[in-house]
């Protein structure tokens, strides 16, 4: 398979909960009675469409060629009360941080964050009431019972959002892939060409004591991405669900470092203001081509007010001081 061929993070669907069975008029009768009073039972209750969280899944492939997913319908109430059987649930099975749209006013119904975690997307139609319901003193013979209610149909989104605990935010050809494979068992696509990277990317970083956590390399960003240029839009709110984002710079950027991570940082505000508010960290990439003179010098010229560190993937430098960078700020976010 081509790379991405197996990640899926949007897809439209159509979800039709089930009709309600209906209630029953039956009249009692056996071989003793032959003018027994209602004893109709309820209709069934029309089947939901569910969405659950998996945490095994990190993808919705299993999702995409899916277009209409149709919960079974309540059966009819029974005479002696007997309640109709209860239509089929669909559980739809996503991966965690995904969030569930109405697609056409495009309101945030819900999200689901944690493994087994359910909510009901479509409800099923309620089952009508029985004849027995509807008997009083001067009615004791109702013949009439109430009709299950109708299920509903509505065309959603599923749209998933990365759970990371460090996001990699960098240009294409950053470094961002030859990072992850360096510090994690993922096996990212690395080229020397722009965006060789065309979905995200997920491995876990061990760190000292036993200790981990999970790193997200987002397809690269560009200028103008905010705006729906490159892979723009479609990989730029996978930023969202990260802790802490980690800027990477290549060293041999044809602008300064600090105008590189100016860019980045304005992309990020552009599309969602509230972006800002996560913890930062700065990583100049590629330093194995600099000598201890040019790197105290571009040392002057770094962004104020953020965490920094010279690392180089390749040759393993700084890699460990990268480490404890991250880790101090994910437990400062979570603290």
């Amino acid at each position: 398979m081509s790379q991405g061929s197996n990640f899926v993070d949007y897809v439209k669907i159509c979800c039709r909960s089930g009709h309600g069975g209906a209630g029953s008029a039956h009249l009692h009768r056996d071989i003793l009675t032959s003018k027994g009073g209602p004893d109709g039972g309820d209709g069934g209750r029309g089947g939901h469409v569910i969405v659950k969280g998996n945490a095994q899944l990190w993808t919705m492939l299993h999702l995409k060629y899916r277009k209409h997913v149709i919960a079974g319908d309540g059966e009819a109430g029974g005479s002696s009360l007997r309640t109709g059987k209860t239509g089929r649930d669909e559980i739809l099975e996503v991966p965690l941080g995904t969030t569930v749209k109405n697609a056409e006013t495009g309101e945030v119904l819900f999200e689901i964050t944690e493994d087994g975690e359910t909510k009901i997307l479509t409800p099923g139609g309620r089952g009508g009431l029985g004849n027995w319901h509807f008997k009083t003193s001067t009615l004791q013979t109702p013949r009439f019972a109430q009709p299950g209610e109708d299920g509903r149909e509505d065309w959603n989104i599923l749209e998933l959002k990365v759970l990371a605990d460090v996001g990699l935010v960098g240009f294409p050809n950053a470094g961002k892939s030859t990072l992850l494979s360096v510090v994690s068992a993922a096996k990212p696509e690395i080229a020397d060409y722009a965006f060789t990277t065309l979905v995200p990317n997920l491995g876990i970083v061990s760190y000292r004591g036993g200790r981990s956590f999970v790193m997200a390399d987002i397809p690269g960003i560009i200028e103008g991405a905010s705006q729906g240029k490159g892979l723009g839009l479609r990989f730029l709110r996978h930023i969202e669900r990260n802790s802490v984002l980690l800027f990477m710079v290549p060293a041999d950027t044809s602008r300064t470092i600090k105008e590189e991570y100016a860019i980045l940082l304005n992309e990020l505000e552009e599309y969602n203001p509230e972006l800002m508010h996560k913890p930062r960290v700065l990583a100049v990439t590629k330093t194995d081509m600099l000598d201890d003179e040019l790197q105290a010098e571009m040392k002057k010229e770094l962004p104020d007010g953020i965490p920094s560190v010279f690392i180089s993937s390749v040759a393993q430098r700084n890699i460990d001081q990268l480490k404890d960078l991250l880790w101090k700020e994910i437990n400062a976010n979570i603290l």
